[in-house]
């Protein structure tokens, strides 16, 4: 899975925003803030990741066991597919 071109992380005071670029700002509509652990999944997903490497980082970096991370990473990707905003 990977973000899809034209939108960017950008830190705005103490807020992750996602923000769209080129083509991409006439189709997305609205604004995205990620907390922390959006912010992480979203820089795995620039990279690449799939969703074992999802679950990895998460539980990683977090006090989380793998199964509630894998069902919170679920959601989250499926709210980003449901926006448009990665693609397979």
């Amino acid at each position: 899975m990977k973000i899809k071109d034209g939108f960017i992380l950008r830190q705005v005071a103490s807020s992750n925003i996602v923000v769209p670029i080129g083509n991409a700002q006439v189709s997305f509509n609205g604004i995205m803030t990620l907390n922390e652990v959006g912010t992480l999944v979203w820089k795995k997903l620039e990279e690449g990741c799939d969703r074992q490497g999802l679950i990895d980082a998460v539980t990683a970096e977090y006090d989380v066991d793998a199964q509630t991370a894998g069902k919170d990473i679920d959601i989250y990707i499926e709210k980003l597919r449901q926006k448009g905003l990665i693609e397979d």
